[in-house]
């Protein structure tokens, strides 16, 4: 018999030597390498093939626009950036102005035919008032509904069109007197969210990056030790809130602010992004009085799968309108459930890069500027208002 030695009537199997062994344990390695590698090559070719193929380009328009910025630097700057970068290939001309400037004067030497305020919170209502005698359309485009809807309360009346990325302020706005108001969510800015070409010089299992907001530690810290026990990152604000916060220091990045490339490098270096929205009633951190309900996705949902990752987040009632769940991301309900779709995933990779390739796809196609600023544009010129 091969590979067994005959003594006295009783036939024993040879064990294998210690270099086949090595060997075999070599080949597996290399096999489950080259497949891993395979996998990650062509995941990321399949990406770039959807950059290059669903990227949009829009028309210009006859237009000139002022643009105001919030004003307040980091983390607004990058919002800055990405409407301004967005609109000066769909206008004939954009001048950026800062809050704390003449606005009103310049408007009617440039000949704007609009002004449009991002945030808002420190750009004076004189200014306002000035821009509608002059009949110069106003618009305000929202960055924090409804966490800090008592500060817009005072200017939001004075703009012609209100834009909100929180589909439940319309009727507050609407209450105001505000006649125009319109939903408009934030989007994925290509310049900053965008699939690596290549794979990462790093990886991750799961990561998480935000603030440590009270809802967020409650949720996560029944289930941290075991989240932790994978290849994990944390970064953000306060995670010295959490009560394993010493132990698990080692993988969290504590009162880290990153920059949006920085984020978008660390959402290619994780297999699952994990994405959970603060509490519309916090009332440590909001000014919102009116209790008004959160229920649109945050701008790190459009930013998550703009890097083609594969997000797993908390379901907010409209996030329907914008992906599919379950097909172009995957949500959670419970700390548990979080935690056993998280490894699933981990562990099926075929269906994780799916999810993902399909999540960037949508983004691509729906979830742009560049779609963002045709609607606020179109909305503007081309409808009548009443």
């Amino acid at each position: 018999m091969a590979g067994a030695t005959e003594k006295k009537g009783i036939v024993k199997q040879s064990r294998p030597s210690l270099l086949h062994q090595v060997r075999s344990a070599s080949d597996k390695g290399a096999r489950e390498g080259h497949e891993r590698g395979y996998g990650e090559g062509y995941f990321r070719g399949r990406a770039q093939a959807l950059v290059h193929t669903l990227t949009e380009h829009a028309p210009q328009r006859q237009l000139r626009i002022i643009y105001v910025s919030s004003g307040k630097g980091f983390p607004y700057s990058p919002l800055d950036e990405a409407v301004v970068s967005t609109m000066q290939a769909m206008a004939i001309d954009v001048r950026v102005s800062g809050p704390k400037d003449s606005i009103a004067v310049s408007a009617v030497e440039y000949r704007a035919d609009l002004v449009l305020v991002l945030d808002g919170m420190d750009f004076p209502a004189e200014q306002l008032i000035e821009l509608k005698a002059l009949a110069i359309r106003t618009a305000l485009w929202i960055t924090d509904d409804p966490y800090y809807t008592d500060r817009m309360s005072a200017v939001a009346p004075h703009y012609d069109y209100i834009f909100t990325l929180e589909s439940t302020a319309i009727e507050y706005y609407q209450s105001l007197g505000c006649r125009q108001v319109h939903h408009l969510p934030f989007a994925a800015f290509p310049e900053h969210f965008t699939p690596r070409a290549s794979p990462a010089p790093f990886q991750y299992d799961f990561s998480f990056i935000g603030s440590a907001y009270w809802n967020r530690v409650r949720f996560f810290e029944p289930i941290m030790d075991r989240l932790m026990k994978y290849n994990t990152h944390v970064s953000g604000l306060w995670w010295d809130r959490l009560p394993q916060y010493k132990k698990h220091k080692s993988s969290i990045k504590l009162d880290l602010w990153m920059g949006p490339k920085e984020t978008a490098e660390f959402y290619n270096s994780s297999k699952i992004v994990i994405n959970m929205h603060r509490d519309y009633d916090d009332s440590t951190v909001n000014q919102n009085s009116q209790q008004i309900r959160a229920t649109s996705p945050n701008p790190r949902t459009f930013e998550i799968n703009g890097c083609g990752a594969l997000q797993l987040t908390d379901a907010r009632s409209d996030l329907a309108s914008f992906y599919v769940p379950g097909v172009e991301l995957v949500t959670y309900e419970t700390p548990i459930d979080l935690l056993e779709k998280a490894v699933y995933y981990l562990t099926h990779e075929e269906e994780r890069r799916e999810i993902a390739l399909r999540g960037l796809a949508r983004t691509l196609k729906d979830h742009s500027y560049v779609k963002r600023l045709q609607q606020l544009l179109g909305i503007i010129f081309d409808r009548q208002t009443e």
